[in-house]
C-alpha cells in the first residue's frame, strides 16, 4: 500500500474511533487505536502510519515514537481530515 492510502485510512478510524476534543478536533489515544481489531487488520505497521501522518501535519501526538503499553494514553489529534 502506498503511503497516501494508509494515511487517509488512518483518518477515517480515527474518526470513527475518537470523540471532538475541547479545541473541536477530534482525538483518540494510542491505546483505542492499537486495541482495535478493525485497525489491527487494516494497518500493518500502525506507529509507522502514524509518523507518515504526523510529518504530513494531519495529526499530532507527543513525543516522536509510541509504544504499546508505555504511551496507551497518549491523545492522537486529527489536525485535518483530508490530504
Amino acid at each position: 500500500m502506498n503511503v497516501d492510502h494508509e494515511v487517509k485510512l488512518l483518518i477515517e478510524e480515527i474518526k470513527r474511533l475518537g470523540s471532538p476534543g475541547a479545541d473541536g478536533n477530534v482525538c483518540v489515544t494510542f491505546g483505542t487505536l492499537f486495541a482495535d481489531d478493525k485497525c489491527a487488520n487494516i494497518f500493518e505497521a500502525l506507529v509507522g502510519t502514524l509518523r507518515a501522518a504526523k510529518r504530513k501535519k494531519v495529526i499530532t501526538y507527543e513525543g516522536e515514537l509510541l509504544l504499546q503499553g508505555v504511551h496507551d494514553n497518549v491523545n492522537i489529534t486529527l489536525l485535518k481530515d483530508d490530504l
